[in-house]
């Protein structure tokens, strides 16, 4: 199967779809990765006008300043002070530090704080442990009805909830007039995602890797193949850890394309076979590294059952569930 080629037209279409989405999705990590300081906040202000219409943005005046708070929802009581270190996984002392200024400045200067958030540009790494150590402390502290971070992966959630136009008026995406083909699906980003994770994957003999030999041989899959998945498995808690850390929308279309691949592909193949086909259109490239980028989606997705078939057993306690909650 050739890779995926769709071409966009003269002007943007109201209702975008997936593949314009992970376009949009490529250009907000770049924004995030690029937006220090103010850069960050204007960000963080375009946002939050589209997604909360009562949303103030606190602006600095002459020696007083911003007030310790860029911005509020006053019916509310919710304040925001943002963040942004141009390294921040090696500033947590200073984050933490300064988390605890804010808001002691914060409270000095206003009275109806109820909420409390810390917008940070963990620029998609995670939030160390004890800053949420300390922010839960100002909220048991201070008795806060709510308190917390909002990392990128939020921020990231926040915009792609928003109607597409209003997407792309906070997202600078090229020119539409002057691009002619554009390659790409949420296929081609996660692949190349695992072609550039570190060598130095999860080895611990503690490790708990999936158990899935009743499933194997359900499906008539052969040992080869299932060398293929427990290799393949050894990464998937780094393919987890990124698919956390960004929009929730990536890995459910992910799931979405790998459910439809399987589907379409079963009619026609089983067995090993049908895991070499999948394999074979999922990748632009026959090559190894391409396969065993391939091969590592499939195991996630082996795994949580959305392809190949689980067990009959399995497959009643499903059932039996999906009753039970209705």
């Amino acid at each position: 199967m050739p890779q995926l080629v769709f071409t966009i037209v003269p002007k943007w279409s109201i209702n975008m779809n997936v593949n314009e989405k992970v376009l949009c999705h490529k250009q907000f990590k770049l924004l995030i990765y690029e937006s220090n300081g103010s850069a960050f906040e204007q960000l963080f202000t375009k946002i939050m006008n589209y997604c909360e219409p009562e949303f103030q943005q606190i602006k600095p005046w002459g020696n007083i300043g911003d007030r310790k708070c860029d911005g509020r929802i006053s019916s509310k009581g919710i304040y925001y002070q943002v963040y942004s270190p141009e390294n921040p996984d090696n500033q947590y002392p200073d984050t933490i530090k300064k988390l605890k200024i804010d808001f002691i400045g914060l409270q000095e200067h206003w009275s109806d704080i109820q909420e409390y958030y810390f917008v940070f540009n963990d620029k998609f790494l995670g939030i160390n442990a004890d800053c949420l150590k300390a922010i839960d402390e100002i909220k048991k502290k201070y008795h806060l009805r709510n308190a917390g971070f909002i990392t990128a992966k939020e921020l990231e959630n926040k915009l792609f909830q928003l109607e597409d136009d209003k997407i792309l008026a906070i997202i600078s995406v090229p020119n539409p007039a002057d691009i002619t083909v554009l390659e790409f699906s949420v296929l081609d980003e996660i692949i190349k995602i695992i072609l550039d994770f570190p060598s130095n994957t999860n080895t611990d003999d503690n490790m708990n890797l999936p158990d899935w030999n009743e499933k194997i041989q359900f499906n008539g899959l052969s040992e080869v193949t299932k060398t293929f998945l427990n290799n393949a498995a050894l990464w998937l808690h780094q393919l987890n850890k990124y698919l956390d850390r960004h929009a929730d929308f990536l890995a459910e279309e992910l799931c979405k394309k790998m459910r439809e691949l399987y589907q379409t592909e079963k009619k026609n193949y089983s067995q090993d076979e049908l895991f070499l086909k999948m394999i074979q259109k999922m990748i632009p490239k026959q090559t190894k590294t391409f396969q065993d980028a391939a091969i590592v989606i499939i195991a996630k997705y082996f795994e949580t059952c959305d392809v190949f078939e689980p067990p009959i057993k399995d497959t009643q306690l499903m059932m039996n569930f999906k009753l039970l909650s209705l």
